[in-house]
């Protein structure tokens, strides 16, 4: 169920809505909103502690500018909690991220006020510049194009290329520069330095309080506006900071830094803002957090804490005696051991290392991890550096987020035969995050790649025993994928064994029907062969555990065996495990009934990994009807 909003929550159906509020009234509505925000994530897990540092900007942006007509795109989305309950979606909220339920992220399907969907870093100022050039080449049209990117993202490559383009375009273009020193972890790089420079900076803030002043004072709104810009401009060019101002080289006219909390002087800022043309940007200055004390405490942990006591901010656990670890802590702990018998090996990620848990090797090797920002294409050639002089990275980055470094893979790694072991965290479906984050891909895309080795564990022993084989020499570019969540054993901790390369198992043998299984999947169709041994059917389960290269010799006994075969993976099965086992029958003129299971060719929504699970007709059930039905032909 909805929880109850406050009185004024309670009549804000829309920004139109809120537009009808007094100044004074926008404080009380912002303390409703979070507060709402905080009795339905206690109950139903989502992103926190960046929404509840965003309340007061979503307000004021709405407030001053006329959405949905100028167009609001949140930087991959965290943060956009309040202005989804502003926008019409607030008695839905309760189902956030849920199936069939609103996204967790911005998404144009949704709602006319999502106007570009997001869920990846650094690509909101690219697509309100694209937006605003089109709508000028349209219509002529001056509506503006706000675009609000937090200082974490703005490290990424993509949004440095976007000012640089913006700078030149002369469009309606704000950028909203949302400073809390935090992503999902702490912030890292010279950016990061450079905007604790303006935020400490005593002669940017006397200049602050002189712009607002000018700008606010006791005139009409925008009277006094280009002779502010003016005078921001000969400021920002003299000695302040010993070094010119970033934005304004990029042509933009920078304003702030600000108070993102104070709602009522932020809005009468970008009220006037919004009559300077030209590419504007914003430097506001929030908390990660803000009005919870637990979440402004422990930011990191409070970005996505999962059940908590809405009172208190206590996490709430799920009583349990003994569960088996998580794929990303027996990484963690695992590099750590190989580490520290192999003084080449080092450790990469970019800007994930609590969720990928290479923060484990940043607190006892410190000089031997990186955290290189949100930059995957960067995070991968700097990898190939390291490897190009003997050193052994593992370069640990999440499925999804691979794509966009999909070229340094091939040109910087594999064409060049280097080293580096890649390590895919989150492979498969991830759950309520959904498609934007659903590991579906990876699988499909790196096999095309010459040189590749693509593995991928069916349980934490085959992790670890196969982050061991990538280290040895000479074994090139070695890819592990393993998915979000949890094991199976919690004695997983086993001596290390090398595996062969292109080696799978029999995990059991059966009659007429083999299953091939990659990764975790493999343990949904032991359970199914269980159910169907019930029932007369003795199937028989392979673990591939390497899609490149493939275990020729199983397959060649595989097919000389079984005339019914299923093939089973957690990714896309267009040019995955399923397809590779098509090309060996045909290339070997062999005969049998195939049925690929796996992520179908669809964007799979967001839910519970079970329900995906279910939706794809993958989960233990859903395997065992595929076996009979096969077998039926």
């Amino acid at each position: 169920m909805s929880p109850q909003p406050g009185k004024l929550l309670q009549t804000i159906n829309s920004p139109a809505d809120l537009r009808l509020l007094k100044e004074e009234e926008l404080p009380e509505l912002c303390k409703e909103i979070r507060q709402y925000i905080i009795e339905v994530i206690s109950s139903n897990p989502g992103h926190l502690g960046a929404s509840l540092g965003a309340v007061e900007l979503a307000v004021s942006i709405h407030f001053a500018f006329n959405t949905p007509i100028d167009k609001l795109i949140w930087d991959v989305g965290h943060q956009a909690y309040a202005h989804k309950i502003i926008t019409g979606r607030r008695d839905l909220f309760y189902k956030n991220r849920t199936y069939g339920g609103v996204s967790g992220f911005p998404k144009m399907s949704e709602s006319e006020y999502d106007a570009f969907g997001v869920g990846h870093a650094s690509t909101s100022i690219s697509a309100a510049l694209g937006m605003a050039v089109a709508a000028k080449m349209i219509n002529g049209n001056n509506e503006q194009h706000i675009a609000v990117i937090g200082d974490g993202a703005m490290t990424g490559g993509m949004a440095m290329e976007a000012l640089n383009n913006a700078g030149v375009s002369n469009s309606n273009l704000l950028v909203i520069l949302n400073d809390n020193g935090i992503a999902i972890d702490k912030n890292v790089g010279a950016m990061r330095e450079y905007l604790l420079d303006i935020v400490t900076s005593r002669a940017y803030n006397k200049l602050k309080d002189r712009v607002w002043k000018l700008m606010g004072g006791n005139t009409e709104y925008g009277k006094n506006s280009r002779a502010v810009v003016k005078q921001i401009g000969n400021a920002l060019k003299s000695t302040i900071l010993k070094k010119s101002n970033l934005f304004e080289a990029f042509n933009f006219r920078y304003f702030g830094p600000v108070d993102g909390h104070d709602v009522i002087r932020l809005s009468k800022l970008m009220h006037d803002i919004r009559n300077i043309p030209g590419p504007k940007l914003l430097h506001v200055i929030t908390v990660k957090g803000k009005g919870f004390e637990k979440a402004e405490q422990d930011q990191i942990l409070y970005h996505s804490p999962g059940m908590f006591d809405k009172t208190t901010g206590e996490i709430i656990e799920k009583p349990c005696k003994s569960l088996p670890p998580k794929y990303q802590h027996v990484f963690g702990k695992t590099i750590i051991e190989l580490a520290e018998k192999n003084e080449k090996i080092v450790g990469v990620t970019p800007a994930m290392p609590s969720g990928c848990s290479l923060n484990m090797m940043m607190s006892v090797m410190p000089d031997r991890a990186f955290d290189v920002g949100i930059a995957e294409q960067h995070a991968v050639t700097f990898s190939a550096g390291m490897a190009a002089r003997g050193l052994v990275p593992f370069c640990n980055i999440y499925s999804s987020f691979m794509q966009r470094a999909y070229d340094q893979v091939i040109h910087d790694v594999a064409l060049q035969g280097l080293n580096v072991v890649f390590c895919l965290d989150r492979g498969g479906l991830v759950g309520e995050d959904g498609p934007t984050h659903h590991g579906a891909y990876d699988l499909a895309y790196f096999r095309a790649v010459p040189g590749l080795t693509i593995s991928a564990p069916m349980n934490e022993a085959e992790l670890r025993n196969l982050m061991f084989t990538a280290q040895l020499p000479d074994k090139g570019p070695f890819v592990i994928r393993y998915p979000r969540g949890r094991g199976l054993s919690t004695d997983w901790k086993k001596p290390f064994e090398e595996i062969a390369i292109g080696s799978g198992r029999i995990i059991r043998e059966g009659e007429k029907l083999a299953i091939l299984s990659i990764g975790h999947p493999g343990n949904y169709a032991l359970e199914a062969c269980k159910l169907l041994e019930v029932e007369g059917i003795l199937a028989g389960l392979y673990d591939m555990r390497f899609l490149k290269p493939l275990d020729e010799k199983m397959l060649h006994q595989v097919f000389g065996k079984y005339s019914h075969i299923i093939t089973l993976e957690d990714g896309t099965i267009n040019g995955g495990l399923g397809s590779a086992i098509l090309e060996f029958m045909a290339d070997n003129n062999y005969q049998a009934k195939v049925t690929r299971l796996g992520i179908p060719d669809l964007f799979i929504p967001h839910g519970k990994p079970e329900e995906l699970y279910t939706l794809c007709g993958f989960d233990v059930n859903g395997i065992a009807n595929a076996a009979k039905k096969i077998l039926k032909k």
